[in-house]
C-alpha cells in the first residue's frame, strides 16, 4: 500500500492557469523521497494538496484523485488529515507561536491531545535529536535553529507520513547532515518521508526517490548521478582578484550580549573596503548578530567598530535615513523588509531612478510580478524580489544574509552572477553570509569564521574550501 498517491490530479489557483495538470506521484512506506524542481513550478503547491491545506486552507480548482494510506482525503477535515500528514513549512517564523522551545513542541503534541507524559517523553526525544535546549527562547534562536524547533515540533507529532519543504534553507553543513541523518532513520523504521529541497548535494546521499517538478507536472528521475551533476556544478567567480587593504571596518573585541546570554565574546578582524567578504560559521555561532552590528540595527554590548564609510556618520551615532542609503540590508527572512503592496512599488520605494529600477527589475527576473503582493510570491521570488529592491537604491555597502535561500540551481546561477555584476559596476562592498558551498567561493574575496564568539580563522577561498570539507572546523 502505497503512503501517498496521486492520480491525475490538477491544480488551479484562479481558474484560469494550472499550476499542476494531470500528476501521477507515488511514495512508499520506509522510502525518503526528493521532490525538487525550478522555483514557482508547484512543489509547495502539490506539499499543500498532500496535506489537505488545498482546498480546506487554500482555495481553488483541484480535480484528479489524492489518496493518503490508500484512502481518499477527498472531503476530510484538515484536523483528520493532519493526524496522518506531518508538515514543515518553509518559513519558520510563521509556524513558531509560542515562548520557549519546550512549550512549542508541547503545543504541537497537545494539538493531537497526547497525554501530558507522552509529550514530556516527546520533547525530551526531538530536542535530544535535533540537539535543541528545551529551555532556550524561541527568539533568541538563529534561523538554522528555528528550522530545527519546527522540524521537531513535526516529529514529535509522530504521524508516519512527513513532508518537509526547503527543510536544509538555513541549516549550517553540520545541521543539513543531522537533520538528513535523522529522516534517514526515520524511514528505515518505516516512516514515508518527503523533502522539497534545492541543495541537492546535501540530500541525494540520503533518498530512495528523485522526483523533479517543471512544466506543470512531477516525474521520475530515474539517472540521479547525472540529475546530481547538472544541478550542483560550483559556480565559478567572475570577479577580478580583489587587493585593498583599507578597511571599510574595523573591529576590536567586539561583544554582544542578550540578558544572561553572550553571542559575540571578542570579535576582531577588519572588513576590506570595496570586497566581497564571506562569514563562516554554524547555526547560532552569531553570524547575523555580527552583520546587524555592521548595520547598526544593534550596538555593541562590549569592544568597539570603526567605520570607513563616510566621516559624517561618526563611530558610534545611530542608523538613520542616510546611513541606510548607504548601507542596503538584506536579512535572512524576505517577510520582515517586504511591505508595499506590489512588487513593483517596492523597488521603487528608495530607489536611485525610475531607469534603475527598469534594469535591476530586468536584472533578478522580477518585472512580469510588478502587479503582484510580495507576499503571494513563492519564497525564492520573494528572495529576488527583497534583494531587487535593496540594490536599486545603488547602496555602496550591502549586506547579504542567505541570498540565495529557496533559489533552484538555474536562480542561484543566475543570483551569483548579478550580485557579482553589480558589484564590479559600482564597486560596492558587499558582506554575505551563506551555508550554500555551491555559491560560497564565487561571492567570496575574504572569508572570516566565526566559532565560540570570536574569529576562529580569516583567510580567502581557502578558508571557504577547508570549511566545507572539514568535518570538525
Amino acid at each position: 500500500m502505497k503512503a501517498i498517491e496521486l492520480k491525475k490530479v490538477s491544480f488551479s489557483y484562479d481558474g484560469k492557469s494550472k499550476i499542476l495538470e494531470s500528476v501521477d506521484y507515488s511514495v512508499d512506506y520506509g522510502e525518503v523521497s526528493l521532490l525538487s524542481g525550478h522555483s514557482g513550478e508547484g512543489k509547495s503547491t502539490l506539499m499543500y494538496i498532500i496535506s489537505g491545506i488545498i482546498p480546506n486552507v487554500n482555495y481553488g480548482q483541484l480535480s484528479g484523485e489524492v489518496l493518503i494510506n490508500g484512502e481518499s482525503i477527498k472531503g476530510r477535515k484538515l484536523g483528520d488529515i493532519c493526524r496522518k500528514v506531518g508538515v514543515v513549512l518553509q518559513n519558520a517564523d510563521e509556524q513558531i507561536v509560542q515562548k520557549i522551545v519546550e512549550d512549542e513542541v508541547a503545543f504541537a503534541c497537545e494539538n493531537l491531545a497526547f497525554p501530558p507524559a507522552k509529550i514530556q517523553r516527546q520533547i525530551d526525544i526531538v530536542c535530544n535529536l535535533l540537539k535543541l535546549d528545551k529551555k532556550a527562547k524561541c527568539r533568541t534562536l538563529s534561523g538554522g535553529q528555528k528550522q530545527r524547533l519546527i522540524t521537531a515540533s513535526t516529529l514529535a507529532m509522530g504521524q508516519k507520513i512527513i513532508i518537509l519543504d526547503e527543510p536544509l534553507a538555513n541549516l549550517d553543513k553540520d545541521g543539513a547532515r543531522l537533520l538528513m541523518n535523522t529522516l534517514r532513520s526515520l524511514a528505515k523504521a518505516g516512516y514515508c518521508v518527503v523533502v522539497i529541497e534545492h541543495r541537492l548535494d546535501m540530500v541525494l546521499p540520503y533518498v530512495d526517490t528523485v522526483w523533479h517538478a517543471g512544466q506543470k507536472t512531477v516525474k521520475k528521475v530515474e539517472d540521479t548521478k547525472a540529475y546530481l551533476a547538472s544541478q550542483t556544478a560550483k559556480i565559478e567567480d567572475i570577479c577580478a582578484p580583489f587587493e585593498n587593504s583599507q578597511p571599510l571596518f574595523a573591529l576590536k573585541n567586539v561583544a554582544f550580549s542578550v540578558k544572561e546570554k553572550d553571542i559575540l565574546t571578542g570579535i576582531s578582524c577588519e572588513i576590506p573596503k570595496g570586497g566581497r567578504t564571506v562569514l563562516l560559521g554554524e547555526n547560532g555561532c552569531g553570524k547575523t548578530t555580527l552583520m546587524r552590528l555592521f548595520a547598526r540595527l544593534n550596538k555593541p554590548t562590549g569592544g568597539k567598530i570603526m567605520q570607513n564609510i563616510d566621516k559624517k556618520f561618526g563611530q558610534k551615532n545611530k542608523a538613520n535615513r542616510a546611513w541606510f542609503k548607504k548601507v542596503g540590508v538584506v536579512y535572512q527572512n524576505p517577510d520582515y523588509q517586504l511591505f508595499m503592496p506590489t512588487v513593483e512599488r517596492e523597488i521603487r520605494f528608495g530607489a536611485k531612478s525610475p531607469e534603475y529600477v527598469e534594469k535591476i527589475a530586468e536584472l533578478f527576473n522580477v518585472k512580469h510580478l510588478f502587479h503582484r503582493h510580495p507576499q503571494s510570491l513563492s519564497e525564492g521570488q520573494k528572495r529576488r524580489v527583497s534583494i531587487a529592491a535593496v540594490v536599486a537604491c545603488k547602496p555602496e555597502v550591502l549586506l547579504l544574509d542567505e541570498p540565495t535561500v529557496g533559489q533552484d540551481y538555474e536562480g542561484l546561477c543566475a543570483m551569483t552572477d548579478i550580485l557579482n555584476r553589480l558589484h564590479i559596476e559600482t564597486g560596492n562592498t558587499m558582506i554575505t553570509i551563506t551555508h550554500d558551498v555551491r555559491c560560497a567561493e564565487a561571492l567570496c574575496d575574504h572569508a572570516i569564521y566565526i566559532k565560540n564568539g570570536v574569529v576562529a580563522k580569516a583567510g580567502g577561498k581557502e578558508l571557504v574550501r577547508e570549511y566545507f570539507s572539514s568535518e570538525n572546523m
